[in-house]
Order: structure tokens, then C-alpha cells, then sequence
């Protein structure tokens, strides 16, 4: 795990500057490649061969900075006619891509964010693994520069704040797709690639995968598909732990996900360490990871964090280089920090929730609830807002809210919305995501609602914010759900056995009572669930105040300033506060460029 960057010319203080933005990504290593078109920069958190993995790599013609793993590369050699001199996965990309070209996209089962320069073709390609778990965004302010990381960018050169952009971080949350905070800054979207032409700056691009293709009419049996899924996760988490020259441990909550993940993981390595966070004010799932960890034989620890939030909110909220509002950002960091003092590299259950339909508003989709509940619509008129998040009238009322969406992209939004604002009409992200919905094939509900939560969810908030969170403190975590073969196989799996009733995640809940009994297979989905209205209210309550309520506050810039004398219950009025406070937090943090 690494990060990488790179910029079009020859600038010794540039590269240097973006080793610097980037070290907290690759403690252990640096390196620069410079050539009269292109300057490659990398850190590096050896992980693999460490000895002779050193990067920028170069092989023949072809030179790579490479951030991410490839699980599957010593089965890929053996179909490479090819001297190998190291025992790296990066070696072995470069010689994959100088046989294959894009077509070895297709074949490399990992997490994966590069770039190759070509000498010969004088050209620079840029790619991103299938879901989009390493990032890499890109600009050609100034020329071209690419990087891990947005602040790296804002490391060397100025941007400006797209208007559109700032919309829609406070409808959803986060920016999807290939947008940014900034005008200039685009991210390579997940599953495709970017050429360039460094002689001609011609462009040329391209999807290699495309969720969307692969779902559909399956005839799966309920036991065919649960032996498939089992064998797929438990080679992908086998590959996840055998290609690592370091120890590899596991995150471990109450829930499914991560502990079937434990559970294979313990079979290839009886000496496993697991680790579970006991955090002060939110839900407790240690008791139920500690029964887990002991049926596995796993080397279990639960760690109590006791965050300090008021001292480190705004650099945890600094390091996304653009406004992000997800607070179980914020438990990701410190559990990230608290996994790092044990191991380097640990697995998660990331991606699963997606892929095998894990929340809880997938029910009513899966079950056509929505058309009965669009008839209550007129009695939310008259009901209270609900105060308890977790409670039965609180899914009652969301289900009745979401039935009166009108649109798509109005319903996702209800489903999951920041601050109940009406994008305008004219706002081209607004239009990206609409355009999203129209362009998706003519499949059941429950298909439709978990690619649209794989392309925006997944994408642009759930995997930046782990892996920021992580690499902010040099950690490496590896997300077996996410596998080529799981990629592939979720898609083919019926509907019924994804929801069955009310139970969400049918086929893995299955997997979990076979393996690990009823109680495990029975655990309620929870998140990283944080005490947000507590935290604003309380702890945070003067900081909030004081970002928000400022008479300079930039979100006054883009929102109607009345945006909060809207009736909101406790938590709704909690989270619209808690987006305007990340806003802020943002933008009092961002950094100037060093002049060049």
C-alpha cells in the first residue's frame, strides 16, 4: 500500500513536495523516476518484497508508481514468458500490462491505483481497480499532475471550488463519481482507465468493468449459490493473507461481514490476531466479537478508545481534501490508529453490504413495500419527526418519506440525504447522477438500488473514507468482498436469496448459522455508528457553533442562509449541522501551494 503522484515535466521541489503530502500513505520508502516528459513519485509501506519492491519500477520501455495489491500475480507469471528479478506484484503489473495492455485489467484480482510511462509511445497510463478502492484523481491545471490524494494536488498548485460540487456535498455528503470539491480535480472513476499522450496531450479512456453488464436473470440454486459464495470468499480471503511478507490481522465487530471474514481467515492462520474498539457513548459490540473470536481460536483484543475529539475533529475531517460528512470517519480513524500499534495490514468486511444486500432499506425494495406506503404519504403532515434512529417508527417514517420520492435520485437521496435541499436544475452533477439512473438496464428493484449504492455509496463515500482513515495512520486494509470472483458471482445471485423476508444478506446469514451459529447469524446490521446528536449537542456544541453560526461561514456562499429554520427532528437536525461543520472544517484547513 502506497501512495503515488506525478506531473507532466521536470520540477525537483514539486516532487519533493508531493513525497511530502504523501508520507503518511508510505512511512518505510520514496522514490522519483524523471524523465524530460514525466516525474513519477513514490511512497511505500513495504509490504511485499520488501527488499526488492523498491518504486518507481522500471521494465524495459515501461516505468510504474503503483499503490495497491495485486492477490493473484504469481498465478498470472506463469502464463508471462518473462525474466523476473524480484518477487513483487509491481514487477510482475509491469510485465502483465507490456504483454497484455488494458486487457490485463481484466485479469488481475486486487485493489489497485497506477500509473505507467511509456518511453516508447511517450504516453502515461492511468488506471483504478473494479470498485474503486485505491483513489487517484487527476488535473491538467498547470499542464497534467495526478495523485492518491487531493491534498497532495493542492500540495503544488491552485484551484478553484465548483459551485456544483459544494451542492451536492450538502444533498448527499460526500461528491460522487469523478467529481471534486475543486473545478480543476477529477478522480479516474472506478473500473476504467485514462491514457495520455505526453507529446500531444490527445486523451484516450475506457471502462473494463462495468457492474451493470453482469446482473440479471440467474438460475442459481439456493445450495449451488451459497457452495460458490463460500468457496469464492474463502479463496479471497485466503489470497488477502498469503500475499503479504508482514503480518495480516483482522478487524472483528459483532457483525456478519467481518466475522465470516475472521472466521476463514482463522482456518489459514490458527495464529491470528483479531481486534475489536469499544468506543465511549456508541453501541458495544465487544461482547459479541469476543464469543466470536473464541469460537474461531483467534488472538483477540478489545481495544477502548477514548476519542479527543475537540482536538482532533478538524484534522481528521483535513485529511479528505474536500468537504465529507460521514462521521463514522471518525471511529475509522482512531480504530485505524489503534490497529496500526499491532498490525500492518488487516482485513475488513467492506463492500459485502453492497454486493448481498445488507441495509435495512433494502426490504421494502426487495418486497414492493413502497407502492402501499406512497398512500400515507399526506399523514407525514401531521407526524412528528421521529427522535430515535434505531427504532421501529423511525423505519416507518423513512419508508413512507422515500415512497413520496419522485424521481430516482430524489429517493436515494431521501434514503440517505445530508440536508433536505432541491438541487438546481442546471447542476451538472445533479444532472450525472439522473443521467445514472436512465442509462441503468431494465432489472428487478433490488438489483437497480444495489448498483446505484455500489456506484455512489461504495465509491464515493464508504471506501475513500476507510481508506483515508486507515492511511493516516500506515495502515493497509484489505477488503475480501471485494474480490474479482466475488465481482462476479454476487450479481449472479437470485434476489430472494440476497433479501428472504425481512432478513437482509439471506446467502452470507446462511454461511454464518453454517459456521458459526445462530447468534452470529442473527446479528442486526450496525455501521460504525456514532452518538452524532450527542456530540453536537454536547462535546462538540461550542466548536459547531463557532464554524457554523460564523458570520463568514463559506456554506452561506452556496445555501440559503434559512436552510436551517426547517422543522427537523433531533437527528436530522444533528446531521444537517454536522455537514455544515465538516464544510467549515474544510475549508478553514485548506492548505496554499508552495510557489514553484
Amino acid at each position: 500500500m502506497c501512495g503515488v503522484a506525478g506531473f507532466y515535466g521536470h520540477n525537483p521541489q514539486k516532487a519533493r513536495a508531493l513525497l511530502s503530502a504523501l508520507a503518511h500513505r508510505g512511512p518505510d520508502d520514496e522514490g522519483i523516476f524523471e524523465s524530460d516528459l514525466i516525474t513519477l513519485v513514490h511512497r511505500r509501506l513495504s509490504v511485499q518484497d520488501i527488499e526488492l519492491g523498491r518504486q518507481p519500477m522500471t521494465r524495459g520501455d515501461l516505468t510504474i508508481t503503483f499503490n495497491g495489491e495485486i492477490y493473484n500475480h504469481l498465478e498470472l507469471r506463469k502464463g508471462l514468458r518473462a525474466d523476473f528479478k524480484t518477487r513483487s506484484d509491481t514487477e510482475t503489473l509491469l510485465a502483465l500490462f507490456e504483454d497484455r495492455k488494458t486487457e490485463a485489467l481484466n485479469e488481475m484480482d486486487g485493489m489497485f491505483a497506477f500509473a505507467i510511462y511509456d518511453r516508447r509511445e511517450r504516453s502515461l497510463f492511468l488506471a483504478r481497480d473494479r470498485y474503486g478502492k485505491k483513489p487517484l484523481c487527476y488535473s491538467f491545471q498547470n499542464s497534467f499532475m495526478f495523485a492518491s490524494e487531493i491534498n497532495a494536488l493542492t500540495r503544488i498548485a491552485n484551484f478553484s471550488v465548483d459551485p456544483a460540487a459544494a451542492e451536492a456535498y450538502f444533498g448527499l455528503g460526500f461528491i460522487p463519481f469523478e467529481r471534486t470539491v475543486y473545478k480543476e480535480i477529477f478522480k479516474l472513476e472506478s473500473g476504467s482507465w485514462l491514457k495520455l499522450r505526453l507529446d500531444t496531450f490527445d486523451i484516450e479512456s475506457g471502462r473494463f468493468f462495468r457492474a451493470a453488464d453482469l446482473y440479471g436473470a440467474s438460475q442459481l440454486s439456493e445450495a449451488e449459490a451459497e457452495t460458490r459464495v463460500e468457496s469464492a470468499l474463502e479463496r479471497s480471503v485466503k489470497s488477502r493473507l498469503e500475499s503479504s511478507d508482514v503480518e495480516v490481522g483482522a478487524f472483528l465487530s459483532g457483525g456478519i461481514d467481518s466475522s465470516l471474514v475472521s472466521y476463514y481467515a482463522a482456518k489459514t492462520r490458527s495464529d491470528l490476531k483479531t481486534f475489536a474498539v469499544r468506543f465511549k457513548g456508541t453501541y458495544d459490540e465487544s461482547p459479541q466479537a469476543e464469543a466470536t473470536a473464541k469460537a474461531i481460536g483467534s488472538v483477540h483484543a478489545t481495544i477502548d478508545v477514548a476519542p479527543s475529539l475537540k482536538e482532533d475533529i478538524a484534522g481528521i475531517l483535513s485529511m479528505y481534501g474536500e468537504p465529507f460528512a460521514d462521521s463514522s470517519a471518525i471511529p475509522s480513524f482512531y480504530v485505524s490508529k489503534a490497529a496500526r500499534e499491532r498490525v500492518k495490514v488487516a482485513l475488513n468486511g467492506d463492500g459485502a453490504d453492497e454486493l448481498f444486500a445488507g441495509y435495512r432499506r433494502y426490504v421494502p425494495i426487495a418486497n414492493g413495500w413502497f407502492s402501499p406506503a406512497s398512500r400515507l404519504r399526506a399523514a407525514l403532515k401531521f407526524a412528528p419527526k421521529p427522535k430515535n434512529k434505531m427504532g421501529g417508527y423511525n423505519y416507518l417514517y423513512r419508508l413512507i418519506d422515500c415512497a413520496s420520492a419522485n424521481t430516482p435520485l430524489e429517493f436515494w437521496r431521501k434514503s440517505r440525504s445530508a440536508i433536505p435541499i432541491t438541487f438546481n436544475a442546471d447542476n451538472p452533477i445533479a444532472k450525472r447522477i439522473a443521467e445514472f439512473f436512465e442509462n441503468l438496464p431494465e432489472l428487478t428493484p433490488l438489483a437497480l438500488a444495489l448498483l446505484s449504492d455500489q456506484a455512489l455509496l461504495l465509491f464515493g463515500d464508504l471506501l475513500p473514507k476507510m481508506d483515508i482513515a486507515a492511511m493516516s495512520a500506515s495502515l493497509e486494509v484489505r477488503s475480501p468482498f471485494l474480490s474479482r470472483d466475488l465481482a462476479y458471482l454476487a450479481p449472479m445471485i437470485p434476489d430472494n436469496m440476497k433479501i428472504r423476508g425481512i432478513k437482509t444478506k439471506y446467502i452470507l446469514r446462511r454461511l454464518a448459522k453454517k459456521r458459526l451459529g445462530d447468534r452470529a447469524a442473527t446479528a442486526p446490521k450496525r455501521g460504525f455508528e456514532v452518538p452524532l446528536a450527542s456530540w453536537v449537542e454536547n462535546e462538540l456544541k461550542e466548536l459547531v457553533a463557532d464554524f457554523v453560526y460564523a458570520p463568514n461561514a463559506m456554506w452561506r456562499d452556496f445555501l440559503d442562509k434559512t436552510v436551517l429554520d426547517a422543522p427537523l427532528g433531533r437527528e436530522e437536525r444533528a446531521k444537517a449541522l454536522w455537514t455544515l461543520f465538516c464544510f467549515e472544517a474544510w475549508n478553514k484547513t485548506r492548505q496554499k501551494p508552495s510557489s514553484f
